[in-house]
């Protein structure tokens, strides 16, 4: 009996899927557009927003952090649309190309909307509201739609490539698909804010639309390379109301619920960290950086960590404490409250009248960056083996709106702390006191709700050949 279990036991595989490196070049084309203009953001909204008369009609501080985390939170729940589309009607590739020409559409008008091709477009729209905000509320929605549209099919058609054969290869290729995405992070975190600054919102805005371009050419170009599961249809009704489809969905949310407090925090970076940034010492290294720039040592920490994490860091607590991917979550999530210690005492330091270097930043993103590692990759990772087949898509999209929910409560807070006068209820370090103990809570209880999650592992059968689209 041993020696047939032997002989009909899959061989394992050691070559990647041939549709691998074009799901990488789009992902680390399509990162960098969205996080060059993620990155200038909130600075173009507090330092460059125009009216139509050509004036300053810049955003308050509070004002500019509640519409950002608005901006991330719909790019983070649209993402249920496109993964019903994508697993009941059109499958995961069409439904990428074709939002991905959306999301092109967001970044050329956000690159024109003070021209006056701009200006004239939308002035003629009779909404009584100045054209430029119109203009740009209008872009960000088109992107929200694009970007977040796109999420959970791509990261699902990543999980697609594999069958039995090849299974064990993908913790490896999630780990080289968030390589890619910090790439592109890094790349135009460093390199957008300086186009702002030297060049103006049209080329800030305009390059990483020149990139969106790229990505849908390199995704369009793999069509016939890729393994394409097709979309279920009524099946994927059936499945998601059937007793693994609930089961999933029932345990899932209690774990999703908790994750959502910390993208709450993380996603500040773009915000709060941001503007702090900008009333610190910003020489370092013998450069002095740009606020918005500071962000660019996440993902180049994330290039760096990875690997370290893989071969160094999990073997080491896995010798003294089992280490699960619930655990990895748990453990990043206290991480992420230390973290915001640092940037809560950088603050009280600031409320003193001082002026601390921004390397006290670039430790709490050191920081925050490791706690991303084993709350983000993990969370990736264990969303696709724990949908059932037809429901990848719709199980990435659900993991995705925790983000759009995390963000959705900073912008709350961001908006119910602005006086009538323009200053804020939660002045100073308070803002951060008040995250601090909002991530603690969650932290606690979400070590006790992990203790009742039963896992059940769903991989995709073997497709024999790439079926073309």
């Amino acid at each position: 009996m041993k020696t047939q279990k032997l002989l009909t036991a899959p061989i394992k595989s050691t070559q990647m899927p041939s549709g691998i490196p074009y799901i990488l070049v789009n992902e680390m084309a399509e990162r960098f557009s969205f996080y060059g203009m993620r990155a200038i953001l909130t600075i173009f909204m507090t330092k460059y927003l125009m009216d139509v008369s050509g004036s300053l009609s810049a955003m308050s501080e509070d004002e500019a952090k509640s519409i950002f985390h608005l901006f991330v939170s719909a790019v983070y729940f649209t993402p249920l649309i496109g993964a019903i589309i994508a697993d009941a009607l059109f499958g995961k590739y069409r439904v990428v190309f074709w939002l991905s020409l959306v999301y092109c559409l967001g970044h050329l008008t956000l690159a024109v909307m003070d021209s006056w091709i701009g200006i004239q477009i939308f002035t003629w729209l009779p909404l009584g509201v100045d054209a430029n905000r119109l203009a740009l509320f209008t872009g960000l929605a088109l992107i929200a739609l694009g970007s977040g549209g796109i999420k959970p099919c791509v990261s699902a058609i990543v999980g697609d490539q594999f069958g039995e054969t090849n299974k064990h290869l993908i913790e490896k290729v999630y780990s080289w698909f968030y390589f890619s995405i910090n790439v592109g992070s890094f790349l135009s975190t460093l390199l957008t804010p300086l186009l702002l600054k030297y060049y103006g919102p049209h080329v800030a805005f305009g390059v990483p639309g020149v990139l969106m371009a790229i990505a849908t050419l390199a995704f369009w170009m793999g069509r016939y390379k890729f393994v394409h599961i097709p979309p279920a249809g009524a099946g994927f009704v059936k499945e998601t109301f059937s007793i693994d489809g609930l089961r999933s969905i029932g345990q899932l949310f209690v774990i999703y619920f908790f994750v959502l407090f910390f993208w709450s925090l993380y996603d500040q970076t773009g915000s709060s960290w941001v503007l702090q940034a900008e009333k610190m010492d910003r020489q370092w290294m013998g450069i002095t950086w740009e606020s918005s720039q500071i962000q660019a040592v996440n993902p180049i920490l994330i290039l760096l960590f990875i690997p370290l994490s893989v071969s160094v860091i999990y073997p080491l607590i896995n010798k003294v404490y089992r280490l699960t991917p619930l655990r990895k979550i748990g453990i990043g999530m206290f991480m992420t409250s230390f973290s915001f210690c640092i940037v809560y005492w950088i603050q009280l330091k600031i409320d003193q009248g001082q002026t601390p270097n921004i390397a006290w930043q670039l430790l709490a993103y050191v920081i925050l960056t490791m706690a991303e590692i084993f709350v983000s990759i993990t969370c990736l990772e264990f969303s696709y083996t724990q949908a059932p087949n037809k429901m990848k898509s719709f199980i990435m999209a659900f993991y995705l709106l925790s983000i759009s929910m995390g963000n959705a409560l900073t912008s709350a807070v961001n908006y119910f702390i602005q006086n009538p006068d323009g200053s804020s209820k939660l002045e100073g370090a308070s803002y951060f006191l008040f995250f601090i103990m909002l991530m603690t809570t969650a932290s606690i209880f979400y070590a006790v709700a992990a203790m009742f999650y039963k896992e059940k592992t769903f991989i995709q059968h073997e497709a024999e050949a790439p079926a073309e689209e």
